[in-house]
């Protein structure tokens, strides 16, 4: 029987001596393909030891993206643009006010373990939310972070009802991680309707943001928090534009 990601929950951290962790904030909506292919290339180059790790912030029109486990059944109104992603995980809604972080790590720099990596991530995200009094959850089950939510009607079952707020998909290419996190700031949540998000079929199973949750936050003050609680779990940082004064380690 696999271990529980809960299990795996350490910080993240580099091998001492390594270079800070590029953060780079991308203005306005950024073409979701754009960002793929400097993704991908940046990943192959970390790989190669030809460039630091980086995080990398981006808000994209609206559009969906397929994860390798996508079921063509789960798309359900071809609204916006579909893209196939290449990550792991199912259908998921990309749109303005979702932050959507791509996180480029050499896991060979820290540990080579993708389940670890996972669980990490989430809890980058939990703590993040905390920043906001949200209370962040996750399951061993169902992979991202939910939000209990008491006043929405329970399962059948009994099972309370719960609400994602953070959908995670990644992908690994030779010990180098890209495609990340995307955390619901204040999106049209409505946009969620054209798709079986991440494959979660139960009705008492939904899809919440920050706004829905009454907490009216810019994006600014999201992107602090997500850089606090990164540095935390994975390391420090450092601006994107101050990286290019760093040489990259033989």
């Amino acid at each position: 029987m696999a271990s529980p990601r809960s299990a795996f929950r350490v910080p993240f951290r580099a091998s001492p001596g390594a270079l800070p962790v590029e953060w780079l904030v991308s203005p306005g909506l950024t073409d979701y393909r754009h960002a793929l292919a400097e993704m991908e290339a940046r990943a192959d180059a970390l790989a190669a030891g030809e460039a630091p790790e980086q995080v990398r912030l981006v808000e994209h029109p609206p559009l969906y993206t397929a994860g390798a486990s996508a079921k063509d059944a789960d798309l359900l109104d071809r609204r916006f643009p579909v893209h196939r992603a290449g990550r792991g995980g199912q259908f998921t809604y990309h749109g303005p006010g979702q932050r959507v972080a791509y996180v480029m790590l050499d896991l060979k720099r820290r540990r080579p373990d993708v389940r670890a990596y996972v669980g990490a991530l989430e809890s980058w995200l939990v703590a993040a939310l905390a920043a906001f009094g949200v209370v962040g959850e996750t399951r061993d089950d169902r992979v991202g972070v939910w939000v209990a939510r008491p006043d929405k009607p329970a399962a059948a079952s009994g099972a309370p009802a719960e609400d994602k707020i953070a959908a995670i998909g990644v992908r690994v290419r030779r010990w180098a991680t890209f495609h990340g996190v995307a955390l619901n700031v204040a999106p049209d949540l409505s946009h969620f309707s054209g798709i079986v998000p991440c494959g979660v079929v139960e009705p008492h199973y939904g899809v919440t943001s920050l706004a829905d949750l009454g907490r009216s936050v810019a994006m600014p003050d999201v992107d602090r928090a997500l850089r606090a609680a990164f540095e935390a779990e994975f390391g420090p940082t450092v601006d994107a534009a101050e990286s290019a004064l760093i040489a990259v380690p033989a």
